[in-house]
């Protein structure tokens, strides 16, 4: 049997099931952990999602997800901390650290990407105490490129980690998504770069499909469906010190119409098969 104490459902997966129902097919396939979106959290109620992770012994190996700091106005800055904030006592509540941040897009009418970036490293130096404070680990996503305009300004490991450096590792964290960074030259390297300064909180897995979706943000796919080389990616994220959860992370929506427990179940054997010996 193989070893799945390390995987995790990331909740998107299995985008049709409420966290009741992802919660109960992890708990039926063997799946220890369950990393949730903060939609679905507050549809169970946040008290609620927490009683029943944890009722159901399930580790949450992070929270999905706060950020979009770009604003350019007073006010939307202002919405944007307080809803980060209210991300991180969140996280607290659902007893994990990790909180990821998707950091943001052009705000609407700008061309300014030099002007965003500095935005999005002012509001999270105004963030960072207070995740601090309350033990929680902000967790940098980069974002493929081709999300860059409206999504995520940050688009390669190295750039995360030149804006979590003025940080303690343990305030700020990166994540290693393979569908967003596969194609990075450097990728090798700013692994390595991310193990020696101890911040790699996430390994997220899913394969890169081709053709690309009309909707480019569904073009995620079961591992193994794609282009990435995850023995390679894997065996680097693992030399590089890491040994936490591996969560499984997919936009698909062929996936989504799916039955849930038979999307669990390839996710179990892909991962076991692809994933798990280069973890």
């Amino acid at each position: 049997m193989s070893d799945l104490s390390r995987l995790s459902l990331n909740t998107a997966t299995t985008k049709k099931w409420t966290l009741a129902e992802a919660v109960d097919g992890c708990v039926r396939a063997g799946i220890p952990a369950i990393g949730p979106w903060r939609d679905r959290v507050h549809e169970a109620g946040l008290d609620k999602a927490a009683r029943l992770i944890k009722d159901a012994g399930l580790r949450v190996s992070s929270l999905c997800r706060g950020g979009f700091l770009t604003a350019a106005d007073a006010e939307g800055q202002a919405a944007a901390l307080a809803d980060n904030r209210d991300a991180v006592l969140e996280a607290v509540a659902l007893d994990t650290r990790e909180l990821f941040l998707v950091v943001g897009g052009l705000a609407t009418g700008e061309k300014d990407v030099v002007a965003a970036r500095q935005r999005v490293a002012d509001r999270l130096g105004e963030l960072v105490p207070f995740a601090v404070e309350h033990g929680v680990r902000l967790v940098l996503e980069p974002l493929h490129p081709m999300y860059a305009a409206d999504r995520a300004l940050i688009s390669t490991l190295g750039q995360a980690l030149d804006l979590a450096a003025p940080y303690p590792a343990d305030a700020v964290g990166v994540a290693v998504d393979t569908f967003h960074v596969w194609w990075d030259p450097e990728l090798k390297a700013q692994i390595e770069r991310a193990g020696r300064e101890q911040r790699i909180a996430s390994y997220q897995v899913c394969d890169f499909n081709l053709p690309i979706a009309a909707d480019a943000l569904l073009s995620r796919g079961m591992m193994g469906d794609g282009v990435i080389d995850f023995a390679t990616i894997g065996s680097w994220v693992r030399d590089a010190g890491y040994s936490g959860d591996i969560e499984v992370e997919i936009f698909n929506q062929d996936i989504w119409d799916a039955d849930g427990d038979a999307v669990l179940a390839t996710m179990k054997e892909r991962y076991a098969e692809l994933v798990l010996p280069f973890a």
